[in-house]
């Protein structure tokens, strides 16, 4: 007997959908805000077991090197077996990362915590991403999808500004500071899993399933040097959040002379704050504008950094506006580079062009990161910050007249190819990595 959809029907499965969009919204949430818990507390590891800053920051890469393998070998295989049943073990995983600072507070025990943590969050940034936005479609099935867009970066960006914000305040007054914070952490992952289990399933398994794969990396032919500039943009934005989880609470406790835990969190919240709230005020689709936008605040912001520590009495205000203005531009720089790199790619290969993009916004997040570690390590903290804010300042100016110069309409007009279809030959070309031998199988 076939069902009868009934007006009664179509409302509850759509308050259903609504429901389950808020509830995935929170799990992504959480699983963003417990990997950023660790930065207000690497003051205390520091100082309790006398790690150098750049033991610190190895201990940060070690997070960015788990989130690109995960992204690249997992990331991408909801498509094929539904989107709950990737996020579960994302959560399952990030609970395990949170018994090992728990238990194993000893350098490989943090090196090991915080790789396992950037495991589930490669896991599950797409998968979010793209169950959000499917239960936003069922919810409402005539509105736009910018809703959607709105609460995946702010449960993005605000996730990863939310845990060092807990984190510091509870580290901050509670008589255990390493062991409190991952509680929380704990109890607030066990309440994302009931919400990921009993929110609507939006993606079918697929069977028979493709043969696995790791996600490929496209850069479009027609627009190599284009997409190379938006990398590096990409890049720079990830560093400057990488400073704000990572060696800023060093900078407020040394230069500033301010080592409050709670103040460390504040600020990193601010940061990413900013970043949400840039990008969710920019609302234009083309990318040049954003772009436009964010480089020059962004290095505005950084200047107001540099010269914050600079003065002959140190500015905590000062620092914090900085921070608050560099956020804002990376945030829009991001925006901008990601909505560039859609435009460029053709459909069927957009999905490989962005994950190229985010590999390259993790090496930044890591990679530049660690070399102002060392730099502390032989150099004082302020010249350190001010070498490191030269360098993505130079980045910046070289990439920007390509990132500002050339088409913005889509490479092809082509529609997305179906499952199981090949390219038509000749008709779309680009130059790819090839992580594996190439499928002529979709991941849909």
């Amino acid at each position: 007997m076939t069902a009868i959809s009934t007006p009664t029907a179509n409302t509850s499965a759509r308050l259903r959908h609504n429901i389950g969009f808020w509830a995935i919204a929170f799990a992504f949430l959480t699983v963003l805000a417990y990997n950023a818990v660790p930065a207000p507390l690497y003051g205390l590891y520091q100082q309790r077991d006398g790690f150098s800053s750049f033991m610190l920051t190895v201990i940060f890469a070690a997070y960015a090197i788990g989130v690109v393998i995960s992204l690249f070998t997992v990331g991408h295989l909801s498509d094929w077996h539904g989107r709950r049943r990737l996020f579960v073990p994302s959560l399952i995983t990030c609970m395990i990362s949170a018994v090992v600072f728990l238990t194993w507070r000893a350098l490989p025990g943090l090196m090991l915590g915080r790789f396992i943590g950037g495991l589930g969050v490669g896991m599950v940034t797409a998968t979010a991403t793209a169950w959000i936005a499917e239960l936003h479609r069922s919810a409402r099935p005539d509105a736009s999808l910018r809703r959607a867009q709105v609460i995946s970066t702010a449960a993005n960006l605000g996730g990863i500004g939310t845990g060092p914000l807990v984190a510091g305040f509870l580290a901050e007054w509670v008589r255990s500071p390493l062991t409190v914070p991952f509680l929380v952490a704990l109890g607030a992952m066990a309440v994302a899993m009931v919400c990921v289990l009993a929110a609507p399933e939006t993606r079918e398994p697929v069977f028979p399933r493709p043969a696995w794969r790791p996600q490929r990396v496209a850069v479009p032919a027609q627009a190599v040097s284009r997409y190379v500039a938006a990398g590096i943009g990409a890049g720079i934005s990830f560093a400057v959040f990488g400073l704000f989880t990572s060696l800023a609470p060093a900078f407020l406790a040394g230069p500033l002379h301010h080592p409050s835990l709670a103040l460390a969190g504040v600020t990193a919240f601010a940061v990413f704050a900013a970043a949400v709230v840039s990008q969710t005020l920019v609302t234009t689709q083309s990318a040049r504008p954003i772009i436009a936008w964010g480089i020059p605040v962004m290095v505005a912001g950084l200047a107001v950094l540099v010269v914050s520590v600079w003065l002959s009495v140190p500015s905590l205000a000062m620092f914090l506006i900085g921070g608050v203005i560099t956020g804002a531009g990376a945030g829009a720089l991001f925006k901008g580079v990601v909505a560039m790199v859609a435009i460029d790619a053709p459909a069927e290969r957009r999905a490989e062009a962005l994950a190229g993009m985010f590999l390259a916004g993790y090496i930044g997040l890591s990679l530049p990161v660690v070399a102002l570690g060392v730099m502390t390590q032989y150099l004082s903290p302020r010249l350190s910050l001010l070498l490191f804010t030269a360098v993505l300042t130079l980045g910046v100016a070289l990439v920007t007249p390509r990132l500002l110069i050339g088409g913005s309409e889509p490479a092809t007009s082509q529609p997305p190819l179906s499952p199981g279809r090949r390219a038509p030959t000749g008709r779309i070309r680009s130059h790819a990595l090839r992580l594996t031998r190439p499928s002529n199988r979709s991941p849909r």
